[in-house]
């Protein structure tokens, strides 16, 4: 008899952009390939910083692996904290072009999605846990309006059709590396980045229900 095959989790970082040589996104998913956490397999993927070959290569991997749980990660330079995203809105407004040359302007992820989305991770659960352990971690509201928001989004579009699967966002700070070339630029070590993800991934497969807690913003 065949065994049955593991479920997986899908977690996707990021090449360099933005004049970077390295990105911590993809150094921390990359750390947790093939690794098991609550019987699912970790599948770490790169997706380009580019607004239409990223979303190709999401949808190319959601389709291969019908995974259980979907979290993206991306670099949010000048963050002091990993940044559990709690919404991700339809805009792009890119600041810079992306690494395709790209810069759209006040345009939809998709024409046909809604205002924004939330995420489906049980990102409360998470936040404590993440603290109770000692990594520095937040609740955000805003995934900007770049690449990262982009993704998110589209995920959160895509997964309409996967009933049952999570997924969601997660910014993290400059590597050390990287903070060493921006004066007064808060970093965090990509081991430690992976380490987080890790208890992170646990949590979203082993919470059902969201804690109440605080984790609001003032402005």
């Amino acid at each position: 008899m065949n065994a049955t095959p593991m479920p997986h989790v899908l977690l996707t970082g990021f090449a360099p952009f933005g004049g970077e040589s390295t990105n911590p996104s993809w150094e921390s998913v990359q750390a947790l390939e093939g690794e098991v956490v609550a019987g699912h397999r970790i599948v770490a993927r790169c997706l380009p910083v580019e607004f239409d070959a990223s979303l190709h290569a999401l949808q190319q991997a959601l389709d291969e692996l019908v995974p259980s749980l979907v979290i993206c990660v991306g670099q949010a330079g000048g963050r002091a904290q990993m940044s559990l995203e709690r919404v991700a809105i339809n805009v792009i407004d890119a600041r810079i072009p992306d690494n395709a040359g790209a810069q759209p302007i006040d345009e939809p992820v998709a024409a046909d999605g809604p205002a924004a989305y939330f995420t489906s991770l049980p990102i409360k659960a998470m936040l404590a846990a993440l603290r109770n352990a000692g990594f520095p971690a937040e609740i955000s509201q805003t995934a900007g309006t770049y690449v990262c928001n982009h993704v998110f989004y589209a995920l959160m579009h895509a997964l309409r059709g996967l009933p049952g699967v999570r997924g969601g966002f997660v910014h993290i700070p400059y590597s050390p590396a990287q903070a060493a070339l921006h004066a007064g630029a808060p970093s965090l070590p990509s081991t430690v980045v992976a380490q987080a993800l890790r208890l992170a991934v646990g949590i979203a497969l082993t919470v059902e229900h969201d804690v109440r807690m605080g984790g609001g913003a003032t402005h």
